[in-house]
């Protein structure tokens, strides 16, 4: 086992892996190497996520392998949102932990490794500074995570909206705004590095440059990208916040071409009451608006959209509100979620009063009617053409994505015959899936037909 190697698990949204890359960063410009054993590691790194009851499960469940399996000479430090929001906790629950990281300082990765790694400590080792720092701070590091052609690039972190259910301000913090320059100057490094895909992310995409007292800040940034990286080809927007979805994000979004028409807009459910007792915007005839506007600028728009079924005190007649907007609006991607009930956040005093079978029976319903809705919607596309950036081969067939899918989480495209990975290859689509596309390529610059 070499000295300085390290062994880094990220759990989690791409949010997480940003920062988990982020500290791998700095762990490699200190000397460190990284591997993918962890026996052969000398530094043993969990970036934990805490956001539900099965994340949390899952955190534990991978501390509490390494713990077991832990060598004399190797130290365990717990990172990130779970470490953030339960330190003394988690490392009461894990026995063999030796560092405790919360996310807001996760730039003095190298300064607690040292420390460990230098001191004899009978007891874990807690850093949790209680300042969100996102910005200035960073130790030079890039706030990026890179797969492939693709890169995750963040912009702003914490969150300061009041959604009940939600722990992210107790984890986070409040939102935190890069500066405009950091994020033009990593854009200009992704783009030198040969990335196709900017993937802009945050809490709240649409609340960006608020503490920095900026007017549409989203907007305004977005704009002053696409001016620093005129060449790159895909720049795409993640959680946007219903109600700060401006007339002038929609107008940049429809007129600067890099940006890719499709946006992420969780809405978490259509019925008034139970997104005011969510502490959620309630209004949905600003939704309908909203979603009006962004498809009469944009007629290709992808929407994708997220929704939490059972919350507390949610009705049949609130849930058949919800599944008649979903039937109505049609979206592109849907993401559901059983209610989860987190102790700390707003919410707590409303309990989890909904059966566990009542929750999964609506989710089962909104899921299969959006699978017909899914499936509905990628039947159309058929016959016509899409970009898609290559990710991979496999037995016969290129795998991509198009501009209406996000890594990870929505579909992919099925292409016949081996492109090279990172390609951005037009496809004419001949077949449509749920979920998925096929399609054979219209031009063939660098493709083997098989």
């Amino acid at each position: 086992m070499s000295k300085n190697t390290f062994h880094l698990v990220s759990l989690g949204c791409a949010k997480n892996t940003v920062d988990s890359d982020s500290m791998a960063q700095l762990l490699l410009r200190d000397g460190y190497r990284a591997v993918e054993d962890p026996a052969k590691a000398s530094v043993l790194i969990v970036n934990t996520c805490g956001f539900i009851g099965p994340a949390k499960e899952e955190s534990y469940r991978v501390l509490g392998e390494l713990a077991e399996a832990k060598k004399k000479h190797q130290v365990l430090i717990a990172a990130g949102c779970l470490t953030q929001r339960y330190g003394v906790e988690v490392a009461q629950k894990v026995p063999g932990i030796d560092g405790i990281l919360g996310t807001r300082r996760w730039m003095d990765i190298v300064q607690v490794v040292n420390e460990l790694r230098a001191n004899k400590h009978p007891q874990p080792v807690y850093h949790l500074p209680e300042a969100p720092t996102v910005g200035a701070d960073e130790n030079g590091a890039l706030r990026v995570s890179v797969a492939g052609a693709s890169a995750y690039l963040k912009i702003a972190d914490g969150c300061r909206r009041p959604c009940a259910f939600c722990a992210i301000p107790l984890i986070k913090g409040t939102a935190v705004s890069r500066p405009v320059e950091a994020i033009l100057h990593e854009a200009q490094e992704l783009r030198d590095a040969g990335v196709r895909e900017l993937i802009l992310i945050a809490q709240d995409s649409t609340d960006y440059g608020h503490d920095l007292g900026m007017k549409d800040g989203l907007a305004v940034l977005l704009e002053q990208l696409t001016d620093s990286v005129p060449d790159m080809d895909w720049i795409r927007i993640m959680y946007a916040y219903p109600g700060y979805v401006t007339d002038r994000l929609i107008e940049v979004m429809a007129t600067r071409k890099q940006i890719l028409p499709y946006l992420d807009i969780p809405l978490q459910h259509a019925h008034p009451k139970t997104l005011y007792r969510m502490r959620r915007p309630s209004n949905m005839e600003w939704v309908h608006k909203t979603l009006g506007k962004m498809r009469g600028a944009m007629k290709d728009l992808a929407i994708r959209t997220t929704f939490i079924v059972g919350y507390p005190g949610e009705t049949e007649e609130e849930f058949q509100a919800l599944y008649d907007f979903v039937k109505e609006i049609r979206f592109d991607r849907v993401g559901a979620f059983q209610f989860s009930f987190e102790p700390g956040t707003t919410s707590a005093p409303l309990g989890d009063p909904i059966p566990a079978e009542v929750k999964q029976e609506r989710y089962e319903r909104l899921m299969e009617l959006q699978q017909g809705i899914s499936l509905q919607v990628n039947q159309s596309y058929v016959g016509k053409t899409l970009d898609v950036l290559i990710e991979g081969y496999d037995n016969g067939i290129s795998i991509g994505r198009s501009y209406r899918d996000a890594p990870e989480i929505d579909g992919m495209v099925l292409v016949e015959g081996k492109a090279e990975a990172g390609e951005i290859v037009p496809v004419k689509i001949t077949g449509a899936l749920a979920y998925d596309l096929t399609g054979v390529p219209v031009q063939q610059p660098g493709l083997i037909r098989i």
